[in-house]
């Protein structure tokens, strides 16, 4: 009786044992609802910054060693100023939210300066030439990103839903900031977009049948609404062609099996290809299709407020900068050279 005693009260210290460090990060990120990536990018720079310091609790460190740390990325691992500034911010959170310590030595670590660039822009006869060289799904991603203007996972994280067909509108949800927006929706693109959604339903069909097809809910929906998971407007726009076990559900005693969006890496891939193909000699990107959508609306004579607003750009500075690459050569200004 006595050994069944010690055994419970042995139990009940174990299941009362605080939990680990890095369990503590994932749980207030995802109590946050902080993305997935920025879930995986956190955790990886704060294992990395406690293995730095051949495995010390961070609550033993503080500013030397957070400075030594970032120090030791710019110096020695060359790493650029944004890599550096999300260590920083990983960091931060680490030691803001998880740890609760009070900051004000973090605020005088300096804070790498990121360059500024201007974008990489497409000529319409170079994005028709870019286009022109992909096809299927990829050409389908590639003109919803020159079309709208939206980012790579904005496209690929689209719900069934967020299409509306009628109106001609696309609905991006939790967009950069947690904000939501509505983009146009291009005319030229309802039949191939509605031909795409009817081979994408067949697949979730098949799914069903074998006993999945449930989709990733975001937030707490899917406590909310066990079943909508399964639902076919819940479904993504761009599937994969590929079940994988949700990243989130991993400790779960059983697998959890769902077909997740497109990587961003497949269509990554594509674009490069096709622009090699094209004999283009800029560095372009999916991106760089965001950024010609802006330029060529700019030169349409748009304002720019409008252009802000599809973009999602939080402040118009922000979309001023799409005003310097605009097709006039040096602001406009013509070269001595021509006129001679």
């Amino acid at each position: 009786m006595q050994n069944t005693i010690s055994n419970s009260s042995q139990n009940a210290t174990t299941t009362t044992e605080p939990p680990k460090l890095l369990e503590q990060v994932r749980g207030k990120i995802r109590l946050k609802h902080y993305s997935i990536r920025t879930e995986q990018a956190y955790l990886d720079w704060i294992k990395r910054f406690i293995l730095h310091f051949d495995k010390r609790h961070p609550n033993e460190m503080g500013a030397v060693e957070v400075e030594v740390f970032l120090t030791h990325l710019a110096v020695e691992r060359n790493v650029s100023a944004s890599t550096q500034n999300q260590a920083k911010s990983a960091l931060l959170f680490l030691y803001k939210e998880v740890l609760g310590v009070a900051l004000p030595w973090l605020d005088n670590v300096e804070q790498a300066k990121t360059p500024k660039r201007m974008p990489v822009v497409l000529t319409k006869s170079e994005v028709q030439a870019v286009l022109g060289r992909l096809s299927g799904t990829h050409w389908l991603v590639a003109s919803l990103l020159y079309g709208t203007g939206m980012r790579i996972l904005e496209v690929l994280r689209l719900r069934v839903k967020d299409i509306d067909f009628e109106r001609k509108e696309i609905l991006i949800r939790d967009a950069k900031g947690f904000k939501d927006r509505v983009t146009m929706l291009p005319m030229t693109l309802v039949a191939p977009l509605k031909t795409h959604l009817e081979r994408v339903k067949q697949l979730h069909q098949n799914d069903l049948i074998d006993g999945l097809g449930a989709v990733y809910m975001p937030q707490a929906l899917g406590l909310k609404f066990p079943y909508a998971a399964r639902d076919w407007i819940w479904q993504y726009v761009f599937p994969s062609s590929n079940l994988s076990q949700d990243p989130r559900a991993k400790n779960e005693a059983e697998p959890v099996m769902r077909r997740h969006h497109l990587q961003d890496q497949a269509v990554q891939r594509a674009m490069r290809q096709a622009v090699v193909d094209s004999a283009i000699t800029k560095p372009a990107t999916p991106h760089t299709l965001r950024h010609s959508f802006a330029t060529h609306l700019l030169e349409g004579g748009y304002d720019i407020r409008t252009v802000q607003e599809l973009l999602g750009h939080s402040d118009v500075a922000t979309t001023m900068i799409y005003t310097h690459v605009l097709n006039k050569g040096g602001r406009g200004v013509s070269s001595p050279l021509d006129v001679l």
